[in-house]
């Protein structure tokens, strides 16, 4: 029996393809690797090709280790020849021959990251550039995605020339590639950009790799970047031996520089390449991949395929809704916990996605409260992140003083100018007194080693004592919302040009609502009882490292696994698909949201269960969404519950008093007030009892609001806007907005809180 004869046919045609550029479209669980180790097995066993001529690139060290221990299984001896590589480790091999033909000396330093960071600073502080304006991130970024691009120093200052602060950072650009060639290193970047550079200037080393590499295999193709795909088309150019293998569906990297023109327009760059289709999977159901393939085919930038199996059709898809994001966590965790108890899978088997890291905090508490034992894939636990922690840190110095380890981690946080040095000096002088950390930095005037940073040592003390006085007149979310306000913690995120910026100021409004929840549960509780649960919380999270763990991860963590029982958390619109992709109005955008459903759907092999909450605390405030769209792109009969329609409407889309008042059903009402389940929604009773005057005294009094018609505001979901109108009505005002990317809008002044800007 021959190997090949364990292939389908689709995959056959893969293997057996081997002249000329080849497109292999793998959906989801098609096997791809497979056929692409049986096809370089079919080169070398049936076409005679050379193992040295033959060239395999991926992307991770991770993907090209398996793929080399498949090749050598597969074909033994000779297997060693073959060049199973990731695109940069490739690169430093061709640059570390031919180096000193673009101006290097072959043993050229790789800088990595750090190094890259120690550089621009550097940089900054020479050509003066004004970190309040322009980040140290934001320059390190745009440089990688100049290089990612191709596009060099002179091109990259022309690009600049009628804009100041890009001027800036093309004098950035010219400084960092100086020093790296000055000190004969690159980085990343430079790997791919001055192999690309090395072929083009030296057409001779070029051919040289091009008689090398026969046939060529690209996995991941849909990840490429600009760079990339352009390394790939220099080799391949003389003998146009290319396989490339991937699934425009799963291509979900926008934000790391792939571009999907790359996978959609492979026919046009090669106008004779044949295209086969793998779209018999071997994971999931038969329902599950119906429904997947019914939110993906909404798409219009794609290739057209439909996933399918032998399997049986295998249970319909769940779909679950829930009042509150609290309940969702706990359904999901009881549920799990339900499977393991009565043996029908292991909390391994299981996996919970999101679409954010803020969404795992409530999954989090709820596996901890439940003693469900779990892992966080690719990230840390919510209460391990570091901006939780320096928040923490804030709250707990408030509280309490004498925790050194929280001085100590925000004394500098956002940067205060008070180095390690100092902070040895203060630490000496409070051993030296017997007195704690914050004391001595609080008597820094008369510690003759703290004299010259006293002025920097008191705006922080200050800060802390300031924040102590006010703490009996705040909320505590008043007092989170001040610390972000006065430290300017939010606004550096937001400025750093970091791409996880966005994720990390999610997990910090997602800290705004557990302490919101949290005193709409104790109303009596002080900051001393809010530290202490959550310091009960994290001491919990502990597991044995060989105990069966539920897998909590990001939609994003999830590509390339595989899992018997996936639940997707959050199916809602404003979540998932995002709010900005809604806002936006952006096809690019929400394609590639549809994109990470379908990825996040396909992981499931047996059960696929959607979840999604009527309303949901974002930011310390409830927030009503919609059942997510992708979710009704997904015929009824494969779901085994419809989502009901929501009796309530978002506070935006009222246009009369009694409509409003209506919506809110007096039962619903009570039982959010009795059930204890649903502490979130004591916020809602609350406004809901002003508004529809079922509080005592049915009006309430009116302030006056502290903006106008034609002032600009600003709506913590919708952006800026200007006020249109204002209507004064017995018990709110009805606001009209026409928000600068929203349009326009009416909404309750209460529910809105819109600011003045």
């Amino acid at each position: 029996m021959s190997i090949y004869d364990t292939l389908n046919e689709q995959q056959k045609k893969g293997v057996f393809t081997t002249d000329g550029p080849v497109l292999l479209l793998a959906g989801a669980g098609s096997g791809k690797t497979r056929v692409v180790v049986h096809r370089i097995a079919y080169l070398i066993e049936e076409m005679g090709v050379n193992p040295f001529n033959i060239l395999a690139i991926t992307f991770t060290n991770k993907a090209a280790g398996e793929m080399r221990s498949r090749v050598d299984k597969l074909i033994g001896f000779g297997s060693e020849q073959i060049w199973v590589s990731t695109f940069h480790s490739m690169c430093v091999k061709i640059l570390r021959r031919f180096a000193d033909k673009i101006g290097y000396d072959t043993n050229f330093v790789i800088y990595d990251t750090d190094d890259s960071k120690a550089i621009v600073k550097e940089i900054i502080k020479k050509l003066n550039i004004d970190t309040r304006y322009i980040k140290e991130k934001a320059i390190r970024g745009a440089i990688s995605h100049a290089k990612d691009e191709l596009i060099g120093v002179e091109q990259f200052e022309k690009d600049a020339a009628y804009d100041m602060n890009e001027r800036k950072i093309a004098a950035a650009y010219r400084e960092y590639q100086t020093t790296l060639k000055k000190n004969n290193a690159m980085d990343f970047d430079d790997l791919i950009y001055n192999t690309v550079k090395l072929f083009k200037e030296h057409p001779q080393v070029l051919l040289n790799y091009q008689e090398r590499f026969l046939y060529i295999h690209v996995d991941e193709y849909q990840d490429t970047n600009t760079a990339q795909f352009e390394l790939v088309r220099l080799l391949a150019d003389k003998n146009k031996n290319l396989c490339v293998v991937g699934d425009d569906d799963q291509s979900i990297y926008k934000f790391r520089g792939a571009n999907i023109r790359n996978i959609l327009d492979f026919e046009k760059t090669y106008p004779n390449a044949t295209v086969i289709k793998l779209e018999e999977n071997y994971r999931s159901t038969q329902n599950i991949l119906d429904a997947a393939n019914a939110v993906i085919h909404n798409n219009v930038r794609r290739k057209d395929k439909s996933l399918w199996t032998r399997k049986d059709s295998g249970n319909q898809v769940h779909f679950r809704q829930f009042e509150t994001g609290k309940e969702e966590a706990e359904f999901i965790v009881s549920d799990i916990k339900s499977k393991s108890r009565k043996g029908i899978i292991g909390y391994s088997g299981c996996a919970v996605l999101y679409r954010t890291n803020a969404q795992a905090r409530l999954i989090e508490e709820a596996c901890i409260m439940s003693g469900v034992p779990y892992q966080v894939v690719g990230g840390v636990n919510f209460y391990s992140r570091k901006e939780i922690k320096d928040l923490m840190a804030y709250l707990k110095t408030i509280d309490n003083g004498k925790d050194d380890l929280a001085v100590k981690r925000i004394i500098n946080i956002p940067k205060r100018g008070i180095g390690a040095t100092t902070i040895l000096r203060a630490q000496e002088a409070a051993d030296a007194e017997n007195i704690s950390f914050y004391d001595a930095l609080k008597k820094a005037r008369s510690i003759p080693s703290l004299a010259k940073s006293a002025d920097k040592i008191e705006r922080f003390t200050d800060l802390i004592e300031y924040f102590r006085h006010r703490l009996e007149e705040y909320t505590l979310v008043d007092l989170m919302d001040e610390i972000i306000s006065k430290t300017g913690y939010v606004e550096e995120l937001k400025n750093d040009g970091d791409d996880t910026a966005l994720d990390r100021i999610g997990n910090i409004d997602e800290l705004i609502t557990k302490i919101n929840t949290f005193t709409d549960e104790n109303e009596e509780a002080t900051l001393s009882d809010f530290l202490a649960e959550v310091a009960l919380v994290t001491d919990l999270d502990e597991t044995e490292d060989d105990v069966e763990k539920l897998m909590l991860m990001t939609l994003h963590a999830a590509k390339g696994l595989e899992f018997p029982h996936v639940y997707i958390a959050g199916m809602e619109d404003g979540i998932f698909p995002g709010m900005m992709s809604i806002v936006a109005d952006e096809r690019d955008e929400l394609e590639e949201e549809r994109r990470l459903c379908y990825v996040g759907m396909t992981r499931a092999m047996v059960d696929l269960t959607l979840c999604c909450a009527k309303c949901r605390m974002q930011r310390g405030e409830l927030q009503y969404n919609a059942v997510s769209r992708f979710v009704k792109e997904i015929p009824m009969e494969l779901l085994d519950n419809k989502p009901q329609v929501r009796r309530t409407r978002d506070f935006d889309d009222y246009g009369d008093d009694s409509g409003f008042a209506s919506s809110f059903k007096p039962k619903a009402i009570a039982r959010a007030k009795q059930t204890e389940r649903m502490p979130v929604m004591a916020k809602e009773v609350k406004a809901l009892n002003q508004i529809s005057g079922l509080a005592k005294g049915s009006d309430m009094n009116l302030g006056e609001l502290d903006y106008t018609v034609g002032d600009r505001v600003h709506h913590i979901k919708f952006g800026d806007g200007t006020v249109t109108k204002i209507d004064r009505e017995p018990r709110d005002y009805k606001v009209t907005v026409d928000f600068d990317t929203a349009g326009t809008r009416i909404m309750y002044a209460i529910f809105s809180k819109l600011k003045k800007i």
